[in-house]
């Protein structure tokens, strides 16, 4: 009777283990087709673009004046010298500065775009796993280096149904 009794406790976890539903899917191929995803994806690229521009016209003014200095330099007396020396190293700290300024607005857009298709995904993710009763759902794009094929089911097209849902 006790072999019994201990044969029944320990097979118990493996069945409730057996029941247990797990999923996966890629995160990064779901995001990368969501309307929202590819408009701000576009809006960031065209800020970058903007900001790479802007930077572009101020280190060929700096090189402008750059040549003009080395040009005019020998007929300069030292006080010119000193003073265009000093605006084109104004100029350049101001580029560094533009650079540092244009990283700095460019994460926070990237951040501010980013975060509520997060949510979203996130949310479609937590419904799917709740409306299927799944324990886990696991995203390969996060480098998951195996995920069995035959004990884990692909729920990506059961979020993008679900995204579909909450637009």
């Amino acid at each position: 009777m006790k072999k019994l009794i201990l044969m029944l406790a320990l097979c118990a976890p493996l069945s409730t283990f057996a029941q247990q539903k797990f999923g996966h899917l890629n995160s990064q191929e779901i995001m990368s087709q969501m309307p929202e995803f590819i408009k701000a994806r576009g809006e960031i690229e065209a800020q970058a673009k903007t900001y790479e521009n802007d930077l572009k016209s101020m280190q060929e003014e700096l090189t402008r004046k750059n040549d003009e200095y080395e040009k005019g330099k020998s007929t300069m007396n030292a006080t010119a010298q000193k003073q265009k020396e000093t605006e084109l190293q104004t100029l350049y700290q101001k580029i560094q500065q533009a650079y540092q300024d244009n990283q700095q607005a460019l994460s926070k857009l990237q951040q501010d775009k980013m975060q509520p298709i997060t949510t979203k995904l996130v949310n479609a993710i937590k419904a799917v796993g709740d409306q299927g009763k799944y324990v886990y759902i696991m995203d390969v794009a996060s480098g998951i280096p195996y995920i069995s094929q035959t004990q884990s089911k692909d729920v990506t097209a059961e979020v993008k149904a679900q995204l579909a849902k909450t637009k």
